[in-house]
């Protein structure tokens, strides 16, 4: 996960950083620090990601149009 998709997930699914923090168990400084591109550890991403996508964003790799993300379609979406 880069950056940037995790800022458009969070948007999709009209989260805060503190939802995501508190969704992946990860400190809100930590949310903020990955999304600035600054260093985060592994652990914290991989769990930024699965609560991301446990609340319905699926993840688009690189295609030559940029990495982005969707929801999944007739998935329930949760707020925070």
């Amino acid at each position: 996960m880069k950056p940037v998709q995790c800022r458009m997930g969070r948007a999709a699914l009209n989260w805060s950083t503190q939802d995501l923090a508190k969704a992946a168990d990860v400190g809100a400084n930590t949310v903020n620090r990955f999304e600035a591109g600054q260093d985060a550890r592994v652990s914290s991403v991989d769990k930024m990601r699965q609560a991301l996508e446990a609340a319905g964003v699926e993840f688009i790799p690189e295609n030559g149009g940029g990495a982005g993300v969707r929801l999944r379609k007739g998935g329930e979406v949760g707020n925070g």
